[in-house]
């Protein structure tokens, strides 16, 4: 009776200490990074993880940096540093976890929140400036995470632009719509093109304005010469044949933007 009455209270024993042990394995299971005090150093790019942020938890740190991000929520947070010994632009990339998440770029040495947003963020990292990155579950109401895919990397340089504007142009005699055109080449990564162009042409003491606008499809950023023209109304008359003054912006964004421009007179052909 006394050996079954002390295995009785053995067992219940484990049951308890189990129980009591439950929350604290919980807590245990959190990741090295959970606390900005134990951030993963990125050392060099690119640089990868997949980690289960499910015992993540967000604090006082994540406030802190959100502050001038204002994200909905940074649940599951964990964190991470990188220096850079030289000046390049940074991705930072956590569009393919399971669930969704964005990133906190903040600048220790500066001071300042260098950029934020959902999936993947870049910025242009200072040679020796300390950066912290958190990256967060940022559905507010209660989830809390999964598994995380971080991926830092190196951005691409900007797009690399030509434009050029043909020295002629027409104008159409009864409606005084003015039509330029050129060629353009691109090469390099990009998401968006645009043409924008203006036309100046003095009639007497009036000089007459026009604008256009052209967005090229991206894929034609593959170092190719195309071509481009753009048509435009005067803001007041109408345009007719002779000398106008023309300007041209080529404009390209990827993960960084660049531009090419050209402006002269342009003889505009027409009745």
């Amino acid at each position: 009776m006394l050996v079954r009455h002390i295995r009785g209270i053995f067992i219940l024993g484990v049951v308890v200490a189990l129980t009591i042990a439950g929350p604290t394995a919980a807590f245990a299971a959190a990741p090295s990074n959970d606390l900005k005090s134990g951030a993963t150093a990125v050392t060099s790019l690119p640089f990868s993880q997949s980690l289960d942020t499910t015992q993540a938890t967000t604090d006082s740190d994540d406030t802190a940096v959100n502050a001038n991000c204002g994200a909905p929520a940074t649940e599951a947070s964990v964190w991470y540093t990188y220096t850079s010994p030289d000046p390049i632009s940074v991705i930072v990339d956590v569009s393919k976890s399971d669930y969704s998440s964005g990133v906190i770029v903040y600048d220790e040495t500066g001071g300042y929140l260098a950029t934020c947003g959902p999936g993947s963020v870049f910025f242009d990292a200072n040679p020796g400036d300390n950066y912290s990155i958190l990256a967060f579950d940022d559905t507010p109401g209660g989830t809390n995470g999964g598994n995380l895919q971080i991926d830092f990397s190196e951005a691409p340089p900007p797009p690399t632009l030509t434009v050029t504007l043909d020295p002629s142009g027409r104008v159409n005699g009864k409606t005084g719509v003015a039509t330029l055109s050129g060629t353009f080449t691109c090469s390099g990564q990009v998401d968006y093109m645009e043409i924008d162009g203006s036309i100046q042409q003095r009639a007497g003491r009036v000089v007459l304005n026009g604008f256009f606008y052209d967005a090229p499809d991206p894929s034609l950023c593959d170092g190719a010469t195309h071509t481009w023209s753009g048509s435009t109304d005067p803001s007041s008359g109408k345009f007719a044949g002779g000398k106008a003054t023309v300007s041209i912006d080529f404009f390209a964004c990827g993960f960084q933007c660049s531009d090419a421009f050209v402006s002269k007179t342009v003889n505009l052909k027409g009745k």
